[in-house]
């Protein structure tokens, strides 16, 4: 007799129980909506500070937008998933937001 590992047997009950959290994480959400309006605010002011010459040169308002984007990214992402969470798109839920 060979040894059968039953996880990847087919059959029609569930071998084992998924348990999804579906509740907000809501320090996490806060972070991420703080890092998308620091991005939004870097991303603004490195603009403004870009067109204006602020400091003399370009440099500042380079480095103003380049942080501002790297904020912007992983805010923009993280609050898109919790709002399709919350909104209850299929594919998406609390669980899918890492925790702090």
């Amino acid at each position: 007799m060979a040894y059968v590992d039953h996880t990847f047997s087919i059959s029609d009950e569930p071998t084992g129980t998924f348990i999804v959290n579906n509740k907000p994480p809501i320090k996490e959400i806060a972070f991420a909506v703080a890092l998308l309006s620091l991005g939004v605010l870097g991303l603004l002011f490195g603009i403004v500070m870009i067109v204006n010459k602020v400091g003399g040169d370009r440099g500042h308002g380079i480095a103003f937008s380049v942080l501002g984007a790297l904020l912007f990214m992983p805010g923009f992402y993280y609050t898109r998933i919790a709002y399709y969470a919350y909104k209850g798109y299929k594919g998406f839920s609390f669980s899918n937001i890492p925790a702090v």
